[in-house]
């Protein structure tokens, strides 16, 4: 219910997400996918310093390229959003992977700065979003019950490839320089199109037809074998026909549905996120050079990052789960907002941190609440939205964070080079995270207390348009109702009209039955004849 047909420019109804079978397949495919698009911008920030030297700029000017690469994943979501609706996931994943290995490829050529944004920043940013939003979209259709646990899994795979990709870089730095390095990693972003290869749509053909003949095998369970059953069943068919006939008038596809902004859930977790942005990369990125810059060995500076994901690891699956439990799922906003605040804080109390030990208790917290964030942030999208409008919503959501992913880290890399200070961009980082926290649970809050003021009255304060799966079903409910009961009034006056025949008859068949002259033969096989129409006529409206 609720779930438009293909030609009224709706995504079909999916079919029931297995939760498992091929799923686990999938579940990979989008923990590799998820591995190489958050790992990659960070891991490349391993070849800064030698980008520098060879380019004679700033590390303002190479902090743009994994600002551009994180812009191109986030700011072509609606792109991605349109061409998946359009063509499908698994088409788009393998364009996806080839524009993204052959963006090293290329940048490994480059001369100067310019071309390398143009390269490794533009186009395999592009790979990689061509590849990532279609992996999230693959499996929230295949889980449903078991969603929280496989986005914990998937998202896993960011920390996996961010503990293993930067020490990697470090040692293809020092091999092969940063050009060879480059070109081993476009070699590597090639296990994309395989994984995109695996990405099987679910039939979406076959539900259709289990529920028509569903529905035919129960007209002819609820009606008697003979002309009655035919009839029934064709009144069914007719009356699903003219409902289509009634919700028709949209027939083009709708590639991009911005229904979802009249959704206050979904306009609260996008400003939540937008302020997240902000702050939530700049530490991650910033921390191998600041490392350096105290005196930290350039083997050991990178080492760092790796306990980030090795910590990481084992924090979003365990998010995923606890996020799974019945009493916290309907409140996973909520744990969403603990989770920022937790990475705000860690930012904060970690800015002073001057020696190597220092670094790696920062990088132990900090990895516990990064995989929180990381888990939880497209289950609580999901949840708001719904699965039939995540493809849309996610684009939107992407978009809107790319303004940030373009502010943030160019900023941060502008005021150490005018402060030559990291204690105020960790400070100042943190604190968006914190405000982002305190949005997004005051603003849950306070929608969440208005919601149930507008349930105990729901005849003044009809439900203001949200895209949910249950106010769509809500208002189905409503219009069969209406449907029914239009349809019970007509057989209530044919009863009426049937019992008042019969007591007429009844009447005149004493009198004459007083007079001794009985009922005439002629007269009961009129009464007959109009008491079986009638029968007839209340069983087809009832049915």
């Amino acid at each position: 219910m609720g779930r438009a047909d293909p030609e009224e420019g709706q995504l079909p109804a999916p079919v029931k997400p297995p939760d498992g079978g091929w799923g686990w397949i999938v579940l990979f495919g989008c923990f590799v996918i998820t591995g190489f698009s958050y790992a990659f911008p960070k891991a490349v920030s391993v070849y800064f310093k030698e980008l520098m030297k060879d380019f004679h700029v700033g590390y303002s000017d190479t902090a743009w390229i994994s600002s551009i690469m994180l812009a191109m994943l986030y700011g072509t979501g609606p792109v991605c959003s349109i061409m998946v609706n359009q063509f499908g996931c698994r088409p788009v994943m393998l364009i996806g992977g080839l524009l993204a290995s052959s963006g090293m490829i290329l940048a490994s050529f480059t001369t100067n700065i310019i071309e390398l944004y143009l390269t490794a920043g533009v186009l395999t940013g592009l790979g990689m979003a061509l590849n990532f939003q279609p992996s999230l979209i693959m499996l929230g259709t295949y889980f449903d019950k078991r969603r929280p646990l496989a986005n914990g899994l998937a998202a896993a795979g960011s920390p996996v490839f961010l503990s293993s990709l930067s020490p990697l870089g470090q040692v293809l730095l020092e091999k092969f320089g940063w050009r060879g390095g480059f070109l081993i990693m476009g070699g590597l972003l090639l296990n994309c199109c395989t994984c995109g290869a695996v990405m099987r749509p679910l039939d979406m053909g076959m539900k259709r037809k289990m529920e028509k003949a569903q529905d035919k095998y129960e007209a002819k369970e609820m009606l008697p074998i003979g002309g009655k059953s035919e009839e029934g069943i064709s009144n069914t068919d007719g009356t699903k026909k003219a409902k289509k006939a009634k919700k028709k008038p949209k027939k083009g596809k709708k590639l991009l549905d911005f229904s979802i902004f009249s959704n206050r859930g979904f306009i609260i977790y996008t400003i939540s996120k937008f302020i997240l942005v902000l702050g939530l990369f700049v530490p991650p990125i910033l921390l191998v050079n600041y490392a350096k810059d105290t005196g930290v060995p350039d083997t050991e500076a990178a080492f760092l990052l790796s306990i980030i994901g090795f910590i990481d690891i084992f924090a979003r699956p365990a998010c995923g789960m606890v996020a799974g439990l019945k009493w916290v799922r309907p409140h996973v906003a909520y744990l969403f907002s603990f989770a920022m605040l937790f990475n705000g804080l860690t930012d904060i109390c970690s800015a002073r941190a001057s020696n190597y030990t220092g670094l790696v208790i920062f990088c132990v917290f900090f990895g516990i609440s990064y995989g929180m964030v990381g888990a939880l942030q497209f289950e609580v999208l999901m949840a708001i939205v719904g699965s039939q409008k995540f493809s849309s919503a996610i684009g939107l959501v992407l978009l809107i964070e790319a303004f940030a992913v373009l502010i943030g880290p160019p900023s941060a890399g502008r005021l150490v080079d005018a402060l030559k200070n990291y204690e105020v961009i960790f400070y100042l980082a943190g604190s968006e995270v914190v405000l982002s926290a305190l949005f997004l649970a005051m603003a849950t809050y306070c929608c969440l207390n208005r919601g149930k003021k507008k349930e105990s009255s729901p005849e003044k304060n009809p439900s203001a348009g949200g895209g949910s799966d249950t106010e769509e079903a809500e208002s189905d409910v409503q219009e069969v109702d209406e449907h029914s009961s239009d349809n019970h009034q007509p057989a209530h006056n044919t009863d009426n009209a049937m019992v008042a025949a019969s007591e007429e008859a009844n009447h005149v068949a004493e009198e004459q039955s007083g007079e001794g002259g009985g009922c005439p033969e002629r007269d009961r096989e009129v009464l007959a004849q109009d008491g079986c129409d009638a029968d007839q006529t209340v069983e087809r409206h009832r049915f």
